[in-house]
């Protein structure tokens, strides 16, 4: 699927996706700096039933938040220099979880899971509208 998509477009898609993950997917978020990864990840983190906002957890790393079909992980890899970085991160119980978002998984390299659903934001002409592809 592909679609050119606003701001609340977008959330209402990220929404819907997280309604309808099951337990155990892995999402990968792809694109460049600014492009909507954290802006769909809250909004498919309040769709796994989180009631609070999720942040980016660029310099955490991880950040877990309680959803209502057990834990929500939510991967940001920018920071890695290298892919054996990624090695340190607890991958095995990350996909315990309900779910495992990767942001920048490309900078985990073979460490991050394979995905389940893999979901790819770019800039458009327009500031305000982003293209989304989903697969």
């Amino acid at each position: 699927m592909t679609a050119l998509l606003d701001e609340p477009a977008l959330r209402a898609l990220g929404f819907e996706m997280g309604t309808g993950l099951g337990p155990g997917e892995v999402v990968w978020l792809e694109g460049d700096l600014g492009s909507g990864k954290t802006t769909f990840a809250q909004a498919l983190v309040r769709g796994l039933g989180v009631e609070v906002t999720a942040t980016s957890p660029t310099y955490a790393l991880v950040h877990h938040y309680d959803g209502v079909h057990g834990p929500v992980y939510h991967v940001d890899c920018y920071r890695l220099k290298r892919f054996d970085e990624a090695r340190d991160l607890d991958w095995d119980t990350l996909q315990l979880g309900a779910a495992l978002l990767i942001e920048w998984p490309e900078r985990a390299g073979e460490w991050a899971p394979r995905p389940s659903r893999r979901v790819t934001l770019a800039h458009t002409p327009n500031p305000d509208v982003r293209r989304v592809e989903i697969s």
